[in-house]
């Protein structure tokens, strides 16, 4: 390994998929989580954690690991593995994703100023006027940065990230010192199966799926820092993840624990980015709005940076047709229109599309970190992941107002998670499968 990649280094790389992952998503989720978890929030964020941190780590890991995204979802089949693969890429970018780090980001930090009603240009109201120039400027900026993805430790690592966690733990240790209140009762849905609903809350992060694709850019990184053999590559690609996910985890649980003394003053919101404005305020007036308003536009933006970087890379490496910095402008240009113009229509048929696609995700995760057992069983990756993927997708039509039948009956319905039980009974045919196999 390289002399060049030292421990500075290597808290930049970590800082940097940190700030990749750490968007808009992830901190409205956590607080209002805290708020309505009152007592029980520990046992919800345990939940909140596994498929929030822990899986969005491992993922990095199973791709450096892995070669790939691509090579490691080959092993269910190549056709699989290409549309699975754009799919995940659509759901993290141009399609829901990225357009959603300007419209959350401009509704955080400028959308108080502005009146939705009154008019200023060509009967446009100031409002959307403001959205769209911020969104233009937003997306511009974005682009900028991602120009030179191989250079993002020296954006993400060195710049905002450290602002980042400045500026929360600015806020939790306010909430630490002056808390509104202690922790309160456990409201629904918590007050159930707090550590179930805080794992299905976790989808919500999209993490997972983005981490499916953040290792290949942290390998650039890695690489342009003076790393060159591949083994080194993924040892530095994984013990990036491990500080990301640290970094992760604790402002996970400061965010949470903001929340919880919110909800245990009474003070109930109707979403997370209410809950965080709530606690802002009330600990510093009108400046609050005004940190709270930085935190997310810097989020969002490192997010989106992260992202564009990603779609673009792998875009230009499946459709060479246009070259990366071609993408890019495409991307850019995509984003603004949909942040604008359609958001609410690619959210509601987006989201379906991200639940039927989270299980195989994480079934391909947990296939990838045991490989070397499922390696001796050729049948495992396609029966598994077939099953899963079929669950999940039928699982998914829910949300279109389509019930299938037989689907209630499926252990784990209730809870969401009807998809483990044919998981693990694909596991379990396709290695008696393999063996049936070997064995004529």
């Amino acid at each position: 390994m390289s002399a060049q990649f030292t421990f500075r280094n290597r808290l930049l790389v970590g800082l940097t998929l940190f700030s990749m992952f750490f968007g808009a998503g992830n901190l409205i989720f956590p607080p209002y989580l805290g708020s309505l978890a009152g007592v029980a929030m520990p046992w919800a964020m345990a939940g909140f954690a596994i498929t929030a941190v822990c899986f969005p780590i491992l993922g990095v890991m199973t791709v450096a690991r892995s070669g790939g995204l691509e090579a490691l979802a080959a092993r269910v089949h190549p056709v699989f593995a290409s549309v699975f693969t754009l799919l995940i890429y659509l759901s993290i970018g141009p399609c829901l994703a990225i357009p959603r780090t300007a419209s959350t980001s401009f509704e955080m930090a400028l959308a108080p100023f502005f009146s939705p009603q009154a008019p200023a240009l060509f009967g446009f109201s100031e409002f959307t006027v403001a959205q769209a120039v911020y969104s233009v400027a937003f997306f511009l900026v974005s682009g900028a940065v991602a120009l030179n993805p191989d250079k993002l430790t020296q954006w993400l690592g060195k710049f905002t990230s450290p602002a980042l966690i400045l500026m929360i733990a600015l806020l939790f240790v306010t909430c630490l010192v002056r808390p509104l209140a202690g922790y309160g009762i456990t409201l629904p849905p918590y007050d159930i199966n707090a550590f179930i609903r805080g794992f299905l809350e976790g989808y919500q992060t999209m993490d997972t799926l983005a981490a499916l694709n953040f290792g290949l850019i942290i390998a650039i990184n890695i690489r342009a820092l003076g790393v060159k053999s591949t083994d080194d590559v993924v040892k530095e690609t994984v013990r990036a993840g491990l500080i990301a996910g640290l970094f992760l985890f604790t402002i996970y649980m400061a965010l949470a624990h903001i929340g919880a003394t919110v909800g245990g003053a009474g003070l109930f919101t109707d979403n997370g980015a209410q809950t965080l404005t709530t606690a802002a305020k009330a600990q510093y007036g009108s400046w609050g709005i005004l940190i709270l308003g930085a935190i997310f536009f810097v989020a969002c933006l490192n997010t989106c940076i992260g992202l564009l970087s990603c779609c673009s890379n792998y875009f230009n490496q499946t459709f060479p047709v246009f070259s990366y910095k071609q993408w890019l402008l495409f991307f850019v240009i995509c984003s603004i229109l949909v942040a604008n113009a359609g958001l609410t229509m690619i959210l509601k048929f987006s989201i379906p599309v991200l639940m039927a696609i989270y299980p195989p995700a994480l079934m391909l995760i947990i296939l990838g970190l045991t490989h070397r057992f499922n390696s001796q069983f050729s049948r495992v990756y396609p029966i598994t992941i077939g099953l899963t993927t079929v669950v999940s997708i039928l699982s998914a039509l829910k949300d279109y107002g389509i019930e299938v039948p037989f689907m209630s009956y499926l252990p784990f319905y209730s809870v969401g998670l009807e998809w483990i039980v044919p998981a693990l009974i694909g596991w379990v045919i396709g290695i008696l499968y393999s063996k049936s196999s070997l064995e004529l």
